[in-house]
């Protein structure tokens, strides 16, 4: 069933969301400008009677289960616009942003479980309610299966054809054991030490989280760096944003206040959350990584050895000065002696004897 909504009046926040196909599809309500500054449109979930304030739909269907869910498309412009409808796959970019595949790209999962229909007019300053249909697979596997819906434009630039967008994301998941999954790989740890000997440094880790599981989750944990034999340990909270099933991320984080003291052995522990849904009765299976690296205090060597030789110069400069002082008081000491004698010579001598 088709319905026309009352006109909307915030133009200005429409062409403030505007996005072109090479943008992430918006979780919320967005507009779009492809090639003149009087098309705008927007896209968002919706009810029966209109928008419904969802910034994106969630559904949890059994396997062969059918709804029906609806979306509105709002014409902004001053001229009507025939839209396309598409749904497709989605995916998160690799700055963690929604999107969903382009239209020569086909959908092999939660994109196909989506029935829109292909076009749709909507007049100048019109909004119209239109409704979906999701179809879960009978043969579905249990976790999520995230997609998106569009409302498209195409126009012709010249020899090329540029098809501007605007949509929301659809997260299905199918009924079944739900698994929150994390994987890490590749856990690289480097020493960033401060040339100051009083001042510690600062230890560097890399590593890829994987969603292992069925779900999206996120993971927070912590990452340790502990000294020889565990005397000393330094620790630093470690996070990683959202991923789809199957997708994966890069995390680079710093350990601060941590000694050279030689060997020191980095650990990094994650626990996933679960995005979407109750938690509860899901399968949970944290992550660990550890690396070693061999780390000398060449500052503090080198202020030990300054030490050192400042040391052996004092204590050798003071026993020269004691030898010298020894022999000189010896050589005062042997001068006296002859003093005396030659003294008492003279005083024994024929000549110095009285009348």
């Amino acid at each position: 069933m088709i319905q026309t909504l009352p006109q909307a009046p915030l133009r200005l926040l429409a062409v403030l969301g505007a996005v072109l196909v090479t943008v992430p599809i918006a979780p919320a309500a967005a507009a779009a400008q492809p090639t003149s500054p009087t098309l705008t449109w927007a896209v968002q979930p919706a009810n029966q009677q209109g928008p419904d304030g969802r910034r994106w739909i969630e559904r949890t269907l059994d396997p062969g289960q059918a709804v029906t869910e609806h979306l509105v498309v709002r014409n902004f412009s001053d001229g009507p616009v025939v839209f396309a409808l598409k749904a497709a796959d989605g995916y998160l970019t690799d700055k963690g942003r929604f999107n969903m595949l382009p239209s020569n790209r086909e959908s092999v999962d939660g994109g196909t479980w989506i029935e829109v229909q292909g076009t749709v007019s909507v007049g100048p300053k019109e909004t119209k309610v239109l409704p979906f249909t999701i179809t879960v697979p009978r043969d579905a596997t249990p976790g999520d299966h995230p997609a998106g819906i569009a409302a498209t434009v195409t126009s012709a630039g010249g020899t090329v054809a540029v098809e501007s967008r605007v949509g929301f994301r659809v997260m299905m998941r199918a009924s079944g054991t739900v698994t929150a999954a994390l994987a890490l790989d590749g856990l690289t740890a480097t020493y960033e030490r401060s040339w100051n000997p009083f001042s510690s440094g600062t230890v560097h880790l890399r590593y890829a989280a994987t969603n292992d599981g069925n779900v999206a989750v996120t993971g927070t944990g912590s990452a340790t760096v502990t000294g020889p034999l565990g005397l000393t340990a330094e620790h630093a909270v470690t996070e990683v944003g959202e991923m789809l099933p199957g997708g994966s991320r890069e995390v680079d984080l710093r350990v601060d206040g941590v000694w050279a003291w030689g060997r020191l052995r980095a650990s990094v522990d994650l626990t996933p959350s679960i995005l979407v849904g109750d938690p509860n009765g899901a399968e949970s299976q944290p992550a660990t990584a550890t690396d070693t690296i061999w780390v000398l205090p060449w500052p503090q060597l080198a202020l030990a050895v300054l030490v050192v030789a400042f040391a052996l110069t004092v204590r050798n400069t003071t026993r020269r000065r004691r030898r010298r002082l020894a022999r000189l008081l010896a050589a005062a000491r042997d001068e006296g002696r002859a003093e005396a004698r030659r003294s008492a010579l003279v005083d024994d001598s024929p000549d110095s004897g009285g009348m």
